[in-house]
């Protein structure tokens, strides 16, 4: 049999093939094709009879057509399998409507580029407990126990067991709680970066009871406010822009001395004042020097090392992005894919 004996009997099979009204009829003819005593299987068998000149040529092509052959019985037998029926004529080709494509949530998309802004500087991200004990997120914090901040009015207490060294579980109210978990490991210098969720009793257009929040913590010796202040700039010119402003005010927050609440000068208004920010800046977070106590607590001698640290909003901050125009943090988390699917 020659080569062109062999096309006469792939033609034959793709016809036949193609016209193939359901799986029975299919299955009669991949038995016929590709049987053991089907036509490929006796082809295969003659080979010994062709003239040595032409066997290469013969097995090649052999091989070519039972690749083809097979590949139109998948094709058919895929088609029948999810009752897709025989059409004729029907251009296999033809694009289907593509499904649409998803992409990361905001505060996700926000998370990243924060810890990519970080990385260079030497910071690698954490995670600590979100459901937290009052003493890493108070004593051990040098925060007292008629402090505002652990009234029920503004944390959430877990009704769980309380533990006789730690107190009562709460819903972590800062990620500022992963401080002095951070220095027990003993580890020094630090550069940590701790993000998670934390809950407060808040609802307004810039607070909610859930959000998301990012801690820095710097501890090593010689560590001064100006290296705090180097990293802040760092962060606000890589992430805002070059032509957006901060400023330090002098804040008392218990386990930082001197302690600072961070302003930047608001995207919505360039600084008018507006529904969100009321006079043109919009509170980032706090930052300060670690206070002696907390170094203490984390088992850090406060003679030899300092440290500084910083806890912001990943929403409030993402929201004081330049061109986001978000003018009330609970759209971030109202899950209407008309506002996520914009960014």
């Amino acid at each position: 049999m020659d080569v062109v004996k062999l096309d006469e009997i792939q033609i034959s099979a793709l016809k036949e093939i193609s016209e193939a009204a359901d799986a029975e009829a299919l299955e009669t003819l991949r038995i016929k094709y590709l049987g053991k005593k089907g036509i490929l299987a006796d082809l295969t068998g003659s080979i010994s009879s062709v003239p040595n000149h032409q066997k290469k040529e013969y097995g090649t092509k052999l091989n070519e057509i039972k690749e083809t052959i097979l590949g139109e019985f998948v094709q058919k037998g895929s088609m029948f399998a999810f009752g897709i029926p025989a059409i004729s004529g029907l251009e296999k080709g033809l694009p289907g409507n593509p499904p649409k494509i998803g992409h990361l949530h905001v505060i996700t998309q926000a998370i990243r580029e924060i810890v990519d802004i970080f990385r260079p500087l030497g910071f690698t991200r954490t995670r600590y407990p979100e459901i937290e004990w009052e003493y890493f997120a108070f004593d051990a914090l040098n925060m007292d126990r008629d402090h505002p901040a652990r009234d029920e009015w503004e944390t959430f207490f877990v009704d769980a067991p309380e533990s006789k060294e730690y107190g009562k579980m709460v819903i972590t109210p800062h990620t500022s709680s992963g401080q002095v978990r951070e220095m027990l490991k003993g580890e020094l210098p630090i550069r940590m970066l701790n993000i998670s969720r934390c809950g407060r009793r808040q609802v307004t257009v810039k607070h909610l009871p859930t959000f998301f929040q990012f801690e820095g913590l710097v501890v090593d010796e010689g560590i001064n406010i100006t290296h705090l202040k180097g990293v802040l700039n760092y962060f606000v010119k890589n992430f805002f822009g070059d032509n957006r402003e901060i400023r330090l005010r002098p804040y008392d927050f218990r386990f930082t001395e001197p302690s600072f609440e961070v302003d930047i000068s608001c995207d919505l208004c360039h600084g008018k004042g507006c529904r969100f920010c009321k006079e043109g800046w919009v509170e980032l977070g706090g930052a300060g020097m670690v206070h002696p106590n907390v170094l203490k607590s984390g088992g850090i001698d406060p003679e030899k090392y300092s440290g500084f640290a910083f806890g912001w909003g990943v929403e409030r901050t993402y929201m004081m992005k330049a061109g986001t125009q978000i003018d009330d943090i609970r759209h971030i988390f109202a899950n209407d894919i008309r506002f996520l699917e914009q960014f």
